[in-house]
């Protein structure tokens, strides 16, 4: 039977299991150059040690003025492969697979002055006005993930994840509570995105895969249903995306239409929704940190993979104690300085 411990693959990407660590912001670049710091290299490869199977790092700007904060990450640099790389070499020497979300938080980016965005509508009261990209800046940015994912290749992550949820820049295009423009990008909500999806693998070797996060249904006023994600993701799937990382939100307060009960596994019928639609392999995410919990994710198919994002932020040896809860661990897999801690072996 398939369960979290069974290996998976997907084109060249190979996985020793199914668990993966999401991407969660450290904001924790003091020097606001975008460089992982010691922090960020102790925090990926210690994940690594405990046994993640897949690991995505934060989401990291692809411009400068794209950063949520000054202190994420960032890959818009030919200098900031090197500080990369040293993690990923790391992460591999432990076993476990890398890849790196790239993004741009549009009008999210709280320390943009301005910060940009499809049109001039804040997120709320509490950020600034954006300023509506130009035609001409949109071709830009579109051209800045395609060398960001150059960089993320050389810096040697296994594949790279673009950002196109909770309300970042290329949900805010094909999203209709932030795209009112009347140009192509207007009338076609989802052009800027399947522009990014196509220039991104036009630099990807062709057996690296690629993947996209996405937020399926959004809980506000006026905001679109999982109907419409179908719909933007076939359009992506065309475009060149190999596996979607499904969320959802993050594109206003929630409205009177409600919101999710934010239980454990309360997305997992989204990414069911786009699995069995699409016919294509997603990552399940959302609440999914008790060990039990994502277990049954996959031992009853409804995802390839499960993200455990909270679970892993205060365990980062989660997988080692997800098995041996879940029946036992492998002595294989303990770490030989560890052999001597209290562990249910099989």
């Amino acid at each position: 039977m398939t369960d979290l411990f069974t290996p998976y693959e997907l084109k060249a990407l190979t996985l020793k299991n199914r668990v993966v660590m999401p991407p969660m912001c450290q904001y924790a670049v003091e020097k606001q150059d975008g460089i992982p710091t010691d922090w960020h290299h102790v925090h990926y490869v210690s994940r690594a040690v405990g046994g993640t199977g897949f690991i995505i790092v934060e989401m990291s700007g692809v411009h400068p003025e794209g950063r949520i904060t000054d202190r994420d990450t960032g890959i818009w640099d030919d200098a900031q492969i090197t500080p990369f790389k040293r993690i990923t070499d790391a992460v591999h020497a432990y076993g476990a697979a890398i890849a790196i979300q790239l993004g741009h938080a549009g009008r999210k980016a709280v320390d943009a002055k301005p910060p940009v965005a499809p049109s001039a509508i804040p997120f709320d009261e509490t950020y600034a006005t954006p300023r509506a990209l130009t035609r001409e800046e949109i071709a830009g940015l579109v051209t800045s993930y395609r060398e960001a994912a150059r960089r993320a290749v050389e810096a040697g992550f296994d594949t790279v994840e673009l950002h196109g949820a909770h309300g970042y820049l290329i949900h805010q295009f094909h999203s209709p509570l932030s795209n009112v423009r009347d140009d192509e990008y207007g009338r076609d909500p989802i052009l800027f995105g399947e522009q990014v999806v196509k220039a991104v693998r036009e630099v990807l070797p062709a057996e690296m895969p690629l993947l996209m996060r996405v937020s399926a249904r959004e809980y506000v006023d006026g905001g679109y249903d999982e109907a419409y994600a179908l719909e933007f993701c076939r359009r992506y799937q065309a475009a060149g995306v190999d596996m979607f990382h499904v969320s959802s939100g993050g594109e206003g307060p929630i409205g009177s239409n409600g919101g999710p009960g934010a239980g454990p596994g309360y997305q997992v019928e989204l990414a069911e929704y786009i699995r069995s639609g699409l016919q294509v392999p997603v990552i399940a995410v959302g609440r999914l940190e008790s060990y039990e919990d994502a277990q049954a994710v996959i031992t009853e198919a409804k995802a390839e993979l499960v993200a455990v994002g909270r679970g892993m932020l205060s365990d980062p040896y989660w997988v080692l104690h997800a098995a041996e809860a879940l029946g036992g661990i492998d002595p294989a897999d303990i770490p030989k300085p560890y052999e001597r801690g209290v562990w249910n072996k099989k």
